[in-house]
């Protein structure tokens, strides 16, 4: 039920953090992964432990905000392996700004990678998918998908419009066996968190007392919700946004 051998998976910002955590989860299940990212020293690395676990990888360098760059994606992910089964939507990016402060480039920095990289991917796998008689795409939101916070409120909004575009899609390509899903990290330790702890100590005390298990998240939690969503075992599951977070959005 959960054996994804002869499945294809891209994922994007596959070459660290979150996204090789999933990465390896899927490789490790049977799946040939296309990391999909923009630094090429870190996505050879990722392709090398991949390629150590799983059946086969393949690099790319990308930017999920360009139509051209994402389409060229897919293309490269045709040629290689014939198929696109899996679509994990992870590239991300953050930066932490008061409102008020926010310059628009900032904000259309966030939201195009965000929001924006996570519909051009979708759209360009559909009709690989439905090619193949359907298919996986698991988009990642956050916490912010959730709640606010005073310094994320582009990210916020990015965020949580990747889950209302993940409803959409679930419902608009259900028709076409594409189950379509959202994974919401609570608490994890990722470079785009890192800072936390050594510039706002407090803050991060704060964080920590109320995550129920008592500890942050590491990459490695969101491995067995990945394998889950992108699995035979998930195939009437489509449009949940599933916190993976030590109980902190239910505290």
């Amino acid at each position: 039920m959960f054996d994804l051998s002869d499945k294809v998976a891209i994922v994007t910002g596959g070459n660290g953090g979150i996204g090789l955590a999933i990465g390896l989860a899927l490789s490790n299940a049977g799946a040939r992964v296309v990391v999909a990212a923009r630094n090429q020293a870190k996505t050879e690395k990722a392709v090398w432990l991949l390629k150590e676990s799983g059946p086969g990888a393949l690099g790319l360098s990308v930017d999920v905000s360009d139509e051209g760059s994402v389409a060229s994606m897919a293309g490269s992910a045709i040629d290689e392996y014939g198929r696109i089964d899996i679509l994990v939507n992870n590239a991300g990016t953050n930066i932490r700004r008061d409102p008020q402060d926010l310059t628009l480039q900032e904000w259309d920095t966030i939201v195009d990678t965000n929001l924006k990289g996570c519909f051009l991917c979708a759209r360009e796998v559909y009709p690989h998918m439905v090619g193949v008689g359907g298919g996986k795409i698991i988009n990642i939101g956050s916490m912010f998908s959730l709640f606010g916070n005073r310094v994320v409120a582009a990210y916020g909004a990015s965020k949580g419009g990747v889950v209302q575009l993940t409803k959409s899609l679930a419902v608009g390509w259900a028709r076409d066996n594409i189950q379509v899903n959202a994974i919401l990290p609570g608490w994890i330790k990722t470079d785009l968190t890192a800072p936390i702890q050594t510039e706002d100590p407090e803050r991060y005390k704060l964080i920590s007392s109320r995550i129920p298990y008592g500890r942050w998240g590491e990459p490695e939690d969101m491995r067995g919700a990945a394998v889950f969503l992108a699995s035979s075992a998930s195939g009437y599951v489509t449009g949940v946004a599933l916190p993976v977070d030590g109980g902190y959005s239910s505290s």
